[in-house]
């Protein structure tokens, strides 16, 4: 099949949207490079938009009616969004989900350390990383630190011009022969991901006399540059070192979204995956004020290590949601209920793999997303003989190039790779348990999980555009 290039199909005035709409979104990445920054940003946007929480319309004993919209925040990491349609709940929902976690760093509950003469930071990669990539990278610190009594202090350190960055060293290459030598996963262990968060030591007030007399030698005192940078937490977020146990701290990388290219068409960023999907997806649902399904978008936490947890989407906090909302509405049993997932429809929005035509042995090049494609549809994801794959029938597939041929959406197919060379998987199989329609689809990444990763703005205007017309779209199949 011939594949069509976005850009090509464009003319200036979409060319001009696609390009504004891509502002938005850098604004979002830059405000949102964790779980809990992309929730508070979620919510600000809905907000605004006329969405009220769920718990505040149970409170007021509020009953839902149609273009009605509420929404429901999980632990701070994951959120569920609902706009009441005119037809019944159970006769099905147009759902999109999302994941806005990323792979990254997080540090430990028992961190800071001294070695040598630096103060460390030591951490656990989360998700599937390449290691060897985090190295001599400008670091920043996000989270929040909750101490004892409750409160919470959120750390943003990294990403403004005056603020300090950390990061993490390697080998120079003088000595590395060694190094060189071994397979790409040892060259750096995961032990070795430990931040440096600084290197000057601090005289302490003697107590001992050992300390005493390093002291009035004009030396520094056993583990004076960790004491110093305690001092430091104590003085800028009132933070002792045990509160490190009650804290949410992750490493990404430092510095915003940039644009890629002298045609500027393109976007390098951390956390494309999958935040170049959860974006769109938020925006469609902003755009369809009174559809006739219920529309519903879900983003989510801990996709990255199998949707697991509390706020990953194997949890039951949609369900819950759901119920909340149905009873609202005056439309809740047990089989409405069950009506209205097994009804429902689903694009589980998750990014795909570009082709790379520096790794093109890597891809069957058939059946492969391009930059500047379209949005991409993968029937199947998983891994070898589609091991753990959500694999959407065909019905489903005919229905949804229906609707977006209607409103001139670019859109393309791919698998994620080779066959035999690995595989990866989303959230649609979990969704999918309900007996709805699911779909993976989304953006084509490349460098996917690496610390900086490439989208093109085409394919993140297309991707909203078919998110708009699934949403407005009415099951007929």
């Amino acid at each position: 099949m011939e594949h069509k290039n976005t850009w090509l199909l464009y003319d200036e005035k979409l060319t001009k949207e696609a390009y504004d709409f891509a502002e938005g979104y850098k604004d979002f990445l830059n405000r949102g490079k964790t779980e809990r920054e992309c929730i508070d940003e979620i919510v600000y946007q809905i907000e605004k938009a006329g969405f009220c929480e769920l718990e505040e319309a149970i409170s007021a004993k509020k009953e839902l009616k149609a273009g009605d919209k509420v929404y429901h925040v999980h632990m701070n990491k994951s959120i569920a969004m609902f706009t009441i349609g005119t037809k019944p709940m159970e006769e099905g929902m147009n759902i999109l989900g999302a994941h806005i976690d990323s792979p990254r760093l997080d540090v430990k509950q028992n961190p800071l350390y001294e070695d040598g003469g630096f103060a460390y930071l030591d951490t656990h990669y989360y998700g599937g990383v390449k290691k060897y990539q985090w190295v001599t990278l400008p670091l920043a610190l996000h989270g929040v630190v909750v101490k004892k009594d409750g409160t919470t202090v959120e750390l943003n350190v990294g990403e403004d011009e005056d603020d300090p960055v950390f990061f993490i060293s390697d080998l120079l290459i003088h000595l590395a022969s060694e190094q060189m030598e071994k397979k790409a996963a040892k060259v750096i262990e995961g032990e070795a991901l430990d931040i440096i968060v600084g290197n000057r030591p601090i005289l302490i007030e003697p107590e001992k006399e050992e300390e005493k007399r390093e002291a009035e030698a004009g030396k520094a005192a056993k583990d004076a540059v960790t004491k110093g940078i305690l001092a430091i937490l104590k003085e800028q977020y009132d933070m002792e070192e045990d509160d490190f146990v009650s804290a949410e701290l992750e490493v990404v990388p430092a510095g915003k979204a940039r644009d890629a290219g002298f045609d500027r068409s393109m976007i390098l960023a951390y956390g494309h995956d999958d935040r170049v999907c959860a974006y769109p997806s938020l925006k469609a649902l902003l755009k369809v004020e009174a559809p006739e399904r219920t529309t519903c978008c879900i983003l989510v936490d801990k996709e990255e290590i199998g949707s697991v947890g509390a706020t990953g989407m194997q949890s039951k906090f949609f369900e819950n949601a759901l119920v909340e909302t149905m009873v609202l509405a005056g439309q809740y049993s047990e089989l409405a209920y069950r009506r209205c997932l097994s009804n429902s429809c689903m694009l589980s929005s998750d990014v795909s793999s570009a082709y790379d035509p520096s790794y093109a042995s890597s891809f069957d090049k058939k059946n492969v997303a391009f930059l500047g494609g379209g949005m991409v549809f993968n029937k199947f994801t998983g891994a070898r003989g589609k091991s753990g794959s959500n694999d959407a029938n065909a019905e489903y597939i005919a229905y949804l190039r229906r609707i977006l041929d209607a409103e001139n959406v670019n859109f393309q197919t791919a698998e994620l790779g080779k066959v035999d060379l690995g595989g990866g998987g989303t959230i649609a199989y979990i969704l999918a348990l309900y007996g709805m329609n699911v779909i993976d689809s989304g953006v084509p990444v490349l460098s996917m999980h690496g610390p900086w990763e490439t989208i093109s703005k085409a394919d993140l205007y297309e991707a909203m555009r078919g998110y708009v017309a699934f949403l407005q779209g009415e099951k007929n199949f």
